[in-house]
């Protein structure tokens, strides 16, 4: 897959050692910025290439999430960090959320920053991800701030409507990988409503808008395949393809997805 998905060798350089006076974190140890906290395990062996950010599913939280082990040890095997971000009260604020309250822009920046500064993690060793509404969040964050990574494996979650325009996000977008099933009730690919003010957005139409923001090449479009499912694979985006895997499960994050997707945008075991 050409740029499967960017200058792969940006990532075969081992992360300089974390060595640092600001780090303190870590384990049952949390990790505070201003805005709020997070949660971060690095491989055991030292040979440290990365990090993924991961957002938590609603009414999860950063500790929950580091009990997801398959993704955890999934992760810590492509010599990534792993991060799990903590919501508030289990769920996220972005724009038309169904909760408002934190400026998640700023506090997600935060954390990029911290992470830079503690662990020396820069945007180019830097993969954002999550799963539900966390993936929602990592979607919004891709369009807001996407320059602060250099790609995002998603499952089971993007915009919400109405949906962003286009021009709304920056146009240095990352490369993506999105997995999202059929039979998924709680996020559907057609979205749905939550209430009467409140509504999950088209998967199809937010991969869309964000394939047109990054000018990606949809007359070339191929297929490809990652954990035995069968992906659409748009190339030629300004900064690598926009992949889109369309299984017949549910709502779920599996580790063999990630383990393919991580390995798509050039994390290697």
């Amino acid at each position: 897959m050409r740029s499967c998905l960017l200058a792969v060798f940006l990532f075969a350089v081992a992360v300089p050692s974390v060595a640092s006076s600001a780090v303190s974190c870590g384990g049952s140890v949390v990790c505070s910025v201003k805005e709020g906290n997070y949660r971060i395990e690095l491989p055991k062996d030292g040979d440290i290439r990365g990090v993924y950010v991961f957002f938590h599913g609603f009414k999860s939280s950063a500790a929950l999430q580091m009990q997801q082990r398959p993704l955890v040890e999934t992760t810590l095997a492509h010599h990534l960090a792993y991060v799990a971000v903590d919501g508030i009260d289990g769920s996220w604020s972005f724009p038309h959320s169904a909760r408002s309250g934190r400026d998640e822009k700023t506090f997600i920046a935060e954390v990029f920053d911290d992470l830079k500064s503690r662990y020396g993690f820069t945007p180019e060793k830097t993969v954002i991800g999550g799963f539900s509404i966390g993936a929602s969040m990592a979607w919004y964050t891709s369009c807001q701030q996407g320059e602060k990574a250099a790609a995002m494996v998603t499952f089971s979650g993007v915009f919400w409507n109405p949906l962003p325009k286009p021009e709304d996000c920056i146009a240095d977008l990352p490369p993506i990988v999105h997995f999202h099933g059929t039979a998924d009730q709680t996020f559907p690919l057609a979205g749905r409503a939550i209430g009467k003010e409140f509504h999950q957005g088209n998967a199809y139409d937010s991969m869309a808008l964000m394939r047109e923001r990054a000018r990606c090449d949809a007359k070339n479009a191929k297929s490809v395949t990652l954990d035995g499912i069968r992906c659409d694979d748009v190339p030629d985006c300004i900064r690598g393809d926009s992949i889109m895997c369309i299984h017949n499960g549910g709502h779920e994050a599996r580790a063999d997805m990630l383990d393919a997707g991580l390995t798509a945008v050039g994390f290697s075991k």
